[in-house]
């Protein structure tokens, strides 16, 4: 999607990103599924436990419609400098990733993806709209809409009663 159609986008539905393996995956597949979409980096201190409670939840909730959305970025540090395929066998070997990584994306700047520009314009974060560091999270309803955005250090499972919610589990 261009940045001049950006006027008429009203949800994460309504973008187009490229997966892992370069092919287009039109987010609108998601809609009615809550979204915990995460910048996600293989050399950072919070890769362990970032990787490891996304995959305890998503075995937890992937059936009663819980998706994570992983885009790897090397914007920080240069904390994910591997192409999309070693990005991948890191994450599914090592952690048991299960949930779709996408093609690397700068998350801030003029080359910032658009679905990261929408990301950022829907919750700004404490210090502004920039991305601060790996594993900043935006949750999304099954409207696609953003409903609140975490901190790099908020740990995934601390989420969890944020996500049931969305998901209308009590």
């Amino acid at each position: 999607m261009s940045s001049t159609a950006s006027q008429s986008v009203q949800s994460v539905h309504d973008f187009t990103v490229k997966d892992a393996r370069g092919e287009d995956v039109d987010l609108s597949i998601y809609k009615g599924k809550v979204l915990l979409i995460v910048n996600v980096a293989s050399q950072c201190g919070l890769t362990n436990s970032n990787y490891t409670e996304m995959s305890q939840l998503y075995e937890k909730y992937k059936d009663k419609g819980l998706e994570i959305l992983a885009f790897p970025c090397n914007q920080f540090a240069g904390q994910e400098p591997g192409s999309n395929e070693e990005i991948v066998e890191f994450a599914c070997t090592r952690f048991k990733a299960e949930y779709p990584i996408f093609d690397k994306v700068d998350v801030n700047g003029q080359n910032a993806a658009p679905i990261y520009k929408f990301l950022k314009s829907s919750k700004g974060g404490l210090f502004g709209d920039s991305i601060k560091w790996n594993f900043s999270k935006f949750l999304v309803d099954k409207e696609g809409r953003v409903v609140d955005r975490y901190a790099p250090t908020t740990s995934p499972l601390s989420i969890e009663k944020d996500i049931k919610k969305l998901l209308e589990i009590s």
